[in-house]
């Protein structure tokens, strides 16, 4: 179901209360970082090395980012992976709730409530 759909039942009342919780909820903007992490495994290119007969070297955990039209993968070392971790989810818990509040104010702007 679309935020249209379902946020078009609401009374006014509801869909600013509503709104007023998702900001009160919103996590601390600043510890965002906006990616993907991915993990990967290497070859290391020296012919007597394991990873030669298919035994890879990893898993190494990389930030997928984009920079305008251009995108790229940044090294995570291991001590900082939880930290990097939860600032991608906070990142899209934060992203979530931007979009719903969004499509409240649209519905309020539709019905002329908007404040």
């Amino acid at each position: 179901m679309t935020y249209k759909t379902r946020l078009r039942p609401l009374s006014v009342g509801q869909l600013r209360t509503r709104r007023a919780r998702l900001v009160r909820q919103l996590p601390n903007v600043e510890v965002t970082l906006r990616g993907a992490l991915q993990r990967q495994m290497r070859r290391c290119g020296k012919a007597d090395c394991r990873c030669a007969a298919g035994e890879l070297h990893g898993p190494y955990i990389y930030l997928s980012v984009r920079t305008g039209a251009r995108s790229g993968l940044l090294y995570v070392p291991a001590e900082v992976v939880e930290d990097v971790t939860r600032r991608v989810e906070t990142t899209g818990r934060i992203e979530a709730a931007l979009a719903e509040i969004s499509a409240i104010n649209l519905e309020l702007f539709a019905r002329g409530k908007l404040d």
